[in-house]
C-alpha cells in the first residue's frame, strides 16, 4: 500500500506538503492539491487511521451503548447519531447492554482503552434500578466525556439530551379531559426506568388537578400484556380513556378495547408514546406523543463532538437539551 513518503517522493514535495494537500490546507496552492490528490487517486492511497490516531491523540471514533436493538425508538436514535457523526467525519462503534448493568460496564471498559474519543449512552434498565453510576463517572475522569439521552442519570455530571416527559404525558392527559373522559388509566410497560416515572407523575399531576381518581396499570416483564390490560378493561368498564407510557401498551389497549366491543374513539379514547411506524399497528391507528428520536440522536452527537473539538482548557459547563415531543392526532382521540 502506497504511503505518504512514497506520494512525496513522486511528487518531488515535503511529507507535510502531501499530508497538509490531502486535508485542503490553505497553505498549499491549488495546483499543488490538484496534484496530489489526483496521485493519491491513482494509487487508491489510504490514510493509516491507526498511525493517525496515534500521532492526534484522537480516534475520530464515539462509542455508543444502547439498552435495546428492537427497540424502535432506541435504533432510531441510533440512526440520528450515526448520520451526524459521519457529517462530522466520526465513525461509531455500537455495543448493547441488553438492560444489564455488567454488560453496560464491560462496554464501557472494553471501549476506553483507545478505541474511542468518548461516549453517547442511554442507561440499562438495571443501572437505573440500583441507581449505580461509578463506572460512568469513572470514564469520564479518566478524561473521556459522555452524553446521555432519554434514560439519564441526573447525578452524574455530564452533557444530556432529554424529550419532556413529565410535560408531554400531562398535556395529553388534559386533552383526554378535555374531550370529556372522566375515568382514565395510565398504562406502562417501563415503571423501572426514569422515564416511566416521569410519565407517570405528568399524568397524575393532570389527573389531581381535574380531582378525579388516578388509575394505574403496571406491566412487568414476563406478563401477558394483552391479557393484563384486558383484564383491566374487562374488570374496570367504566375506563373510557387511556394513556400509555410506550407504544405497545397503546397499541395493545386499542386491540382489546376492540375485542371487547368497545368503539375507539366513541367508548374510549387512546394515546401513547410512539413512532408513526408502531402507532400502524392498530386499527384505528393510535395517536402519539412523537420523540423525535432522530433528532435526539443527532443533538446527542453534535454536543459530543462539539466537546470533542474544544481545544481550550477550560470547557463549557455541561448543559441539557430537551428536545420537545409532538402530539400526532389521530384515529383513536376524538
Amino acid at each position: 500500500m502506497v504511503t505518504l513518503k512514497q506520494l512525496a517522493k513522486e511528487l518531488n514535495v515535503s511529507i507535510s506538503t502531501v499530508s497538509k494537500a490531502l486535508n485542503d490546507s490553505e497553505e498549499i496552492g491549488e495546483d499543488t492539491r490538484k496534484r496530489v490528490k489526483e496521485l493519491a487517486e491513482l494509487y487508491n492511497y489510504k490514510p493509516n487511521k491507526v498511525a493517525l490516531s496515534l500521532k492526534q491523540n484522537k480516534t475520530k471514533t464515539i462509542g455508543v451503548i444502547i439498552p435495546d436493538i428492537l427497540n424502535h425508538f432506541l435504533s432510531k436514535v441510533l440512526f440520528g447519531i450515526e448520520r451526524e457523526a459521519s457529517k462530522h467525519g466520526y465513525n461509531i462503534i455500537t455495543c448493547i447492554s441488553n438492560e444489564s448493568l455488567e454488560k453496560e460496564k464491560e462496554s464501557l471498559e472494553l471501549l476506553a482503552n483507545g478505541s474511542v474519543d468518548g461516549f453517547i449512552l442511554s442507561l440499562a434498565e438495571e443501572t437505573q434500578m440500583k441507581n449505580e453510576v461509578h463506572h460512568l463517572r469513572d470514564t469520564i475522569g479518566q478524561g473521556l466525556p459522555i452524553v446521555m439521552f432519554d434514560r439519564v442519570a441526573h447525578d452524574v455530571m455530564c452533557d444530556k439530551v432529554i424529550v419532556d416527559d413529565f410535560e408531554a404525558t400531562y398535556n395529553a392527559t388534559k386533552n383526554l379531559i378535555a374531550e370529556g373522559r372522566k375515568h382514565i388509566v395510565f398504562i406502562s410497560k417501563i415503571d423501572d426506568i426514569s422515564v416511566g416515572k416521569l410519565r407517570e407523575r405528568g399524568y397524575n399531576k393532570a389527573i389531581l388537578e381535574a380531582q378525579m381518581s388516578p388509575l394505574v396499570l403496571k406491566i412487568k416483564k414476563g406478563d401477558d400484556i394483552q391479557q393484563k390490560i384486558r383484564k383491566l378493561l374487562k374488570k374496570n368498564k367504566t375506563i373510557d380513556g387511556v394513556v400509555a407510557a410506550d407504544s405497545a401498551s397503546g397499541v395493545v389497549a386499542i386491540n382489546m378495547a376492540i375485542n371487547l366491543k368497545k368503539k375507539v374513539p366513541k367508548d374510549i379514547s387512546v394515546v401513547g408514546f410512539s413512532s408513526k411506524a408502531v402507532s400502524n399497528h392498530s386499527v384505528p391507528r393510535l395517536a402519539i406523543i412523537r420523540q423525535h428520536a432522530k433528532r435526539i440522536g443527532a443533538m446527542a452527537a453534535e454536543m459530543l463532538i462539539a466537546r470533542l473539538n474544544n481545544t481550550t482548557e477550560s470547557q463549557p459547563d455541561f448543559s441539557t437539551k430537551v428536545i420537545k415531543t409532538s402530539f400526532v392526532k389521530s384515529e383513536s382521540t376524538l
